[in-house]
Order: C-alpha cells, then sequence, then structure tokens
C-alpha cells in the first residue's frame, strides 16, 4: 500500500525516502520529534482508541501484527535504508501492549539488523503500561526501548473523565513513575485547551502543572486541542456542548502551566503546528524566558482574533 505518514495525527507529513518496499496499513502516526526514524509497524490502531478528541485511529479495529510479519518488515527497511539506521519509531498507538517476549524479539531483531541504532520510541497508553511489571520494562530497556511518549492530557480527572481517557490522574501518574524508573526517556504530551473555557481552563493547567511536577517526565510535548473531523469532540463543539479556547486563552493557559512547573530540567517541546505560539526551552532555565515571550504576545493582541475559537496553524 501507498506509505502515508502524519505527524501526530494532525497534518500531512512526506514519507522517510527509500522506503517504496517497506509495508504499512493504513496511514502512519508518530511524534514530531520521530520525524527522522524508520517506522515500524507493529500493531494496527490503538488498544484504547475511545479519547473524544483523536481521530487517529477511527477507520480501523486494534490487532496485533504477527512476529514474521514484523520481522519480514525489519528486513525489508534494512535492505531499504541501510545498516547505519539511527531511529526506528514502534506504531501504531501503544504499541506497550504487545507482550514482552514479542517485543523482546523485535527489539533484538532490530538490533541485528541496525548496529548503529541508538533510539527506539514508541508511544504508550498508561493501562497498556501498567499491565507491565517494572521488571518487564527494564528488560525492554536493556534490549532497547529508550524512548516512550505517554498521552498524559490533563492532570485533572473531571478531564480525564470528560475525554474518555481510560485512565484518572494516579494511574496516568504511577505509569509514568514506572516509566521513569525502568530507566527508559519519558515525553509527557500534555494538550492546551482539554478543560475548556472559564474556570475549567485553569484548573487543568494547575494539575497538569501538578502531575509533571510529582512525574518528573524528561520531556513535556505540548499541543493544542484541536476538533478533529468525525471526533466525539468534533460533534460536541458542533453542538455548542464544548468551547474551545481563542488564541490569547491558550497562551494564558501555557503561561499557568509553565508558573506552577518546579521540577528541573525538563525539556519543553511546544513546537507543534497546532499550537498559536511555538515554543522550546529547558525548565527551569528558560522558564522566565518563556513566560516572557508570552507576556509580549498578550500585550500585543489582534483584535480579530480574540474571542475566536482557535483550530491550530495548518
Amino acid at each position: 500500500m501507498l506509505c502515508q505518514i502524519f505527524s501526530s495525527g494532525l497534518h500531512y507529513n512526506s514519507c522517510l525516502k527509500k522506503v517504496n518496499s517497506v509495508r504499512y496499513e493504513g496511514k502512519i502516526f508518530r511524534p514530531p520529534l520521530e520525524g527522522d526514524s524508520y517506522l515500524l509497524q507493529c500493531t494496527i490502531g490503538c488498544s484504547h482508541n475511545q479519547c473524544t478528541f483523536c481521530g487517529m485511529y477511527k477507520d480501523r479495529r486494534y490487532r496485533m501484527r504477527s512476529l514474521p510479519e514484523i520481522i519480514g518488515d525489519i528486513k525489508m527497511a534494512k535492505v531499504a535504508l541501510g545498516r547505519r539506521l539511527l531511529k526506528v519509531f514502534l506504531g501504531d498507538g501503544d504499541a506497550i501492549t504487545i507482550e514482552t517476549e514479542m517485543l523482546l524479539e523485535i527489539l533484538s531483531e532490530l538490533s541485528d539488523a541496525f548496529p548503529y541504532l541508538r533510539q527506539v520510541g514508541t508511544y504508550v497508553g498508561p493501562q497498556g503500561t501498567l499491565n507491565k511489571s517494572i521488571d518487564e520494562l527494564k528488560q525492554l530497556r536493556t534490549a532497547g526501548l529508550t524512548m516512550t511518549y505517554l498521552g498524559v492530557e490533563s492532570g485533572d480527572d473531571q478531564v480525564l473523565e470528560a475525554v474518555r481517557k481510560g485512565a484518572v490522574s494516579s494511574e496516568m501518574l504511577q505509569a509514568g513513575l514506572n516509566i521513569i524508573e525502568s530507566g527508559m526517556g519519558l515525553t509527557a504530551m500534555v494538550m492546551l485547551g482539554l478543560g475548556g473555557r472559564g474556570e475549567g481552563s485553569k484548573a487543568h493547567a494547575l494539575a497538569t502543572a501538578e502531575m509533571i511536577n510529582e512525574m518528573k517526565p524528561h520531556n513535556i510535548g505540548i499541543l493544542t486541542t484541536v476538533p478533529v473531523e468525525n471526533t466525539s469532540l468534533f460533534r460536541q463543539v458542533e453542538k455548542g456542548k464544548f468551547q474551545l479556547l481563542d488564541a490569547y486563552e491558550t497562551l494564558e493557559e501555557m503561561k499557568i502551566l509553565f508558573e506552577n512547573i518546579t521540577i528541573e530540567n525538563l525539556g519543553i517541546d511546544g513546537t507543534h503546528v497546532s499550537n498559536f505560539l511555538p515554543m522550546m526551552g529547558r525548565m527551569q532555565k528558560d522558564k522566565q524566558k518563556l513566560i516572557d515571550q508570552i507576556d509580549n504576545v498578550l500585550k500585543n493582541k489582534n483584535t480579530d482574533l480574540m474571542g475566536v475559537p482557535y483550530i491550530g496553524r495548518f
């Protein structure tokens, strides 16, 4: 099938060169920071696939691919990309749900095929992560699974329930802590605007900052809530049941988040195209600089954007 690679499910990105001989089923999604990775499709779809805001895997039913299929793809990728490949991303959503023994075999095959490999990453869901013991996670880290992307979205239980995330904040926190204890890298992904307008916005930002402080991930990836067609959230917005923030309200929420994050050496990646103001830095070193950037924009508002639902820079 013709390969289609999408970044974070929100915009189209061209395929890696020379992968025309590699098989993909449906649209493939990956985090923005995995743009230079070979995407190895280990599962089809997402094991949860009920989040109201996500349209990434609504067109398919979740299943795990067979080990022979995956090994066949690795062999094709070795021919197409060469042995000097540095990064691999395991898709689709939540590949951590694969049985540990099978994941270990996949990682071993990747190590043999690509001896210069320095990073293997995957999306991880809270339940799939909690279903593995700390020892299993450590085995996976030792075998080469080095980077994970956890969709935290919010630290607010009301928000998590409303978006049908499938986990409460305590479970989300424990999943993140388990990943950290295993030695894997952790990027916690959070979504501005997911609590809606008004007091819900502030509560969402404060609870999310508290979650990040307790979890202590290595990085946070910041996105803005954008209604995706054919999702439950999109229908809620159409019916007036969910109010999107305007562009400046997203910045006010981001400012609250930054002001209340207290941990050191936290990478900040807010460059995703869903964000009104792309930002990147490191806490606490760049904290004031990031807040000053937000304040500068808030002091020079374009009145045409005020009160208008913000839907990204696509």
